[in-house]
């Protein structure tokens, strides 16, 4: 396995899982173009993968605006003429209850960041990944596959992402290119720490109550998405826990929803408070 001179886009690529396909694609060779808001996160980041031997570029992007979406494909192809895979990573998290959301402005905006950033990267890095018959990643949640309280506008994001990369990849099944969602769950990153509530602050240091021994280390995550997406799977469901939810979402879909439920409520119980 080596994606060594791989051109790789990865988006919110500043922190968490992110962070970590940049640094284990970095010991692979890859020539990475990395992306995200934060500059000076980007700059350390990228750093770290050129001691690793890398070529690195950094495009301040907020994939939230297609225009900026753009500007990092141009980019891309300008330093390295081509484009070989693009990991759509980039995310945040909302928390609350559909009913007692002030207004709709939190779904605008994970929608924007979750969903359009993939579908903006996506459309303009797609002409280019069918030259090199490449790879396109989607990095959705096991929350794009089994709902969960609490979490409509975060889930809906990834339902949607979800179901753009199914069709997508059926539209490209006889092209060459391969398109891999990965479904991680409670990974040990920021994300936890950066979700909003429904007052629109973060939820702070409070999220770290998240990370208890059986939640996965982002270095694992990343490496488990490195080894599909160079075998070209479909997909990836991540951890025990999601693989049971999957199964019992066809096999006993009553007894899912008190699970989830439950977990639902531990969590508010335990983070949010």
């Amino acid at each position: 396995m080596s994606f060594k001179e791989n051109v790789v886009i990865v988006t919110g690529a500043s922190s968490g899982i992110g962070h970590e396909l940049a640094l284990q694609l970095a010991r692979q060779g890859a020539f990475l173009s990395l992306a995200a808001r934060n500059e000076e996160r980007l700059n350390k980041i990228a750093e770290s993968c050129k001691s690793l031997g890398a070529r690195v570029l950094v495009v301040k992007t907020d994939v939230a605006d297609e225009a900026q979406c753009k500007n990092l494909i141009d980019k891309t192809l300008a330093e390295y003429s081509r484009i070989d895979t693009l990991i759509n990573n980039a995310g945040f998290g909302i928390r609350g209850q559909f009913s007692q959301q002030p207004n709709l402005e939190n779904f605008h905006k994970v929608m924007d960041v979750n969903y359009w950033g993939a579908v903006y990267c996506t459309r303009y890095a797609l002409p280019h990944i069918l030259q090199t018959k490449g790879r396109i990643v989607g990095i959705s949640s096991l929350l794009g596959k089994l709902a969960m309280a609490g979490n409509s506008a975060y889930s809906s994001s990834k339902f949607a992402l979800v179901g753009f990369f199914d069709s997508l990849r059926l539209e490209l099944r006889k092209t060459g290119v391969t398109v891999t969602t990965i479904y991680p769950g409670y990974v040990v990153t920021e994300f936890a720490e950066n979700m909003i509530q429904l007052d629109g602050t973060r939820v702070g240091e409070r999220g770290r109550k998240f990370y208890l021994g059986w939640i996965m280390k982002a270095d694992r995550c990343a490496s488990l998405i490195i080894q599909v997406v160079d075998k070209r799977k479909r997909y990836l469901i991540m951890t025990f826990y999601g693989v049971l939810g999957t199964w019992l979402s066809f096999f006993s879909p009553r007894l899912l929803d008190a699970i989830t439920c439950w977990v639902s409520w531990w969590n508010k119980k335990r983070v949010i408070g």
